[in-house]
């Protein structure tokens, strides 16, 4: 049996925090904690007139990719409410597959 995962691209994530409020509803966290964190890296001046700033959501021990939502066959709140289209959710192996011919900027979460 396949394990399922979640694929963030974060060259197209946003910054938008969609994730960690859809998440944090879904699960009911209180304050303080949270399923899915955005952490942003940089800017970082790449050249005199380059610039780079990149958001990665991460899971924390509070993700369970949404095992209710999930068994009446919906995506995690996540991936149904990223903006940037910048989350998917399936077969690791598939997910996997995916990131190897997309190249950089991704990240497998398959907890």
């Amino acid at each position: 049996m396949s394990r399922n995962g979640l694929l963030i691209d974060y060259e197209y994530c946003t910054g938008c925090h969609s994730c960690e409020v859809a998440c944090k509803k879904e699960l009911n966290l209180p304050v303080g904690k949270w399923g899915i964190k955005l952490a942003e890296i940089g800017p970082m001046q790449l050249s005199p007139d380059r610039w780079q700033m990149d958001y990665v959501p991460i899971p924390t021990e509070f993700c369970n990719l949404c095992e209710e939502r999930v068994a009446k066959g919906k995506d995690p709140a996540c991936v149904h409410h990223c903006l940037g289209k910048a989350m998917e959710y399936g077969p690791v192996e598939e997910l996997a597959a995916k990131m190897v011919a997309k190249g950089k900027k991704m990240v497998l979460f398959a907890p």
